[in-house]
């Protein structure tokens, strides 16, 4: 008679089960929800400013949709390249918000482009959700108003060229529907600050507590 090694058995259903958490978020306690947010993706992007809140945003069951502002097929400032899922002029009209990761050339492509710029200001001026990381702060909303008048933080330096607004150092900042951060080290707690503001707390915690954070 054949004998079952129980604890081999229990791990492969735990790997199973994990696979299918990754594969599925909403299926494992995820909160399931409807709203779809764009990421920008412009040639230079900093790749973890933009994988984690991709990442985390999916796992809250949330529609997230990558924008190439100028191809689908985007590289990262380190060279690493990515697919985006429709170029910047296919974005659906209907959304929740933007993400601008940070990243140089990358913020800088995003700031020159006027269908980007425009998006943002329509999205901020609909009350929804921005949340821009490391240089895009200072390089994107700064020179466009979007900071007028507000709270934010950005990656040291880029907050120089910013008026009118007042800088903090804190690791994410959050003023009404404006979401910042500093740079990649700062790119989970961004994350899970715009899971909470769109999929609520306990999405978040539930992220947080999963993806072993601190």
């Amino acid at each position: 008679m054949r004998q079952v090694d129980h604890h081999a058995a229990g791990n492969s259903r735990n790997y199973l089960l994990l696979g299918r958490c990754l594969l599925s978020p909403p299926a494992c306690g995820y909160t399931q929800s409807m709203k779809r947010i764009v990421v920008l993706l412009a040639e230079g992007f900093e790749e973890v400013e933009a994988a984690t809140p991709i990442d985390f945003l999916r796992r809250a069951g949330l529609e997230v949709i990558t924008a190439g502002v100028s191809g689908k097929t985007v590289t990262g400032a380190h060279g690493v390249p990515f697919t985006a899922d429709v170029l910047l002029k296919d974005v659906p009209a209907e959304l929740e918000g933007v993400v601008i990761p940070g990243g140089m050339p990358g913020a800088a492509n995003i700031a020159k482009s006027a269908v980007a710029v425009e998006l943002v200001k329509r999205l901020s001026a609909a009350g929804k959700l921005v949340a821009a990381i490391c240089a895009a702060p200072g390089v994107v909303l700064g020179p466009n108003g979007f900071l007028k008048g507000k709270r934010f933080t950005c990656y040291p330096g880029f907050e120089k060229d910013v008026s009118g607004a007042s800088f903090s150092e804190e690791r994410v900042v959050v003023d009404g529907n404006l979401v910042t951060s500093r740079g990649p080290g700062t790119a989970a707690e961004f994350a899970l600050t715009i899971v909470g503001h769109l999929a609520g707390r306990e999405a978040a915690d539930r992220i947080h507590k999963d993806t072993l954070q601190e």
